[in-house]
């Protein structure tokens, strides 16, 4: 994967976004500048992390949206529509522990039969990370407000409100292990 990926990942989230989901874009967009920060712990794989970084909410656009379930469509999208590469369509799928979601949506089966979840345990952390310290409207925070800010978004007995309340554990240890290996690579 090279920078082409990314820049191709850029044109498409901004074309199913852009216009309709302003907001969705403008969060999309912040989590590819963390993405842009965090990418040199990666090596090789930082172009594929701005990619799925860039694309993680793209199944939100409205003519994507055919489960609901944002991880899911947007993950058949760039696999049936654009026959994107295997990891970056895994990724988007199972962005922010989307397992979890899934399961509470009654989609868990189909969500890992249909994209098993990368091994590739630093890049899946890295992905968590810049999602979950960027607002909704890209700027940054910590793990711990963004949690807040979706469980207030989203109420806390709904669906959104419980999955993120018990993904809350798992977001906060894969930002640490993502800060822990920043720390240990030289600027």
């Amino acid at each position: 994967m090279d920078e082409v990926m990314s820049g191709w990942a850029k044109r498409v989230a901004e074309a199913e976004l852009g216009d309709g989901l302003p907001r969705r874009w403008a969060h999309s967009q912040g989590v590819a500048a963390r993405a842009a920060e965090v990418g040199r712990i990666l090596g090789n794989d930082a172009d594929l992390l701005m990619a799925a970084a860039v694309l993680h909410d793209v199944g939100y656009a409205r003519r994507l949206a055919v489960t609901g379930f944002h991880p899911l469509d947007g993950a058949r999208f760039l696999r049936d529509e654009h026959g994107t590469d295997e990891r970056l369509v895994r990724l988007v799928a199972n962005h922010s522990f989307a397992l979890l979601e899934a399961e509470e949506r009654g989609l868990r089966e189909e969500l890992a039969t249909e994209f098993p979840l990368l091994e590739e345990p630093l890049l899946v952390d890295a992905l968590v990370y810049c999602d979950m310290t960027t607002t909704p409207d890209g700027g940054q925070t910590t793990a711990a407000e963004r949690v807040a800010e979706i469980v207030d978004r989203y109420g806390a007995d709904g669906v959104v409100g419980r999955f993120i309340r018990r993904a809350a554990p798992e977001i906060f240890a894969a930002v640490e292990r993502v800060e822990a290996a920043l720390a240990a690579q030289p600027r």
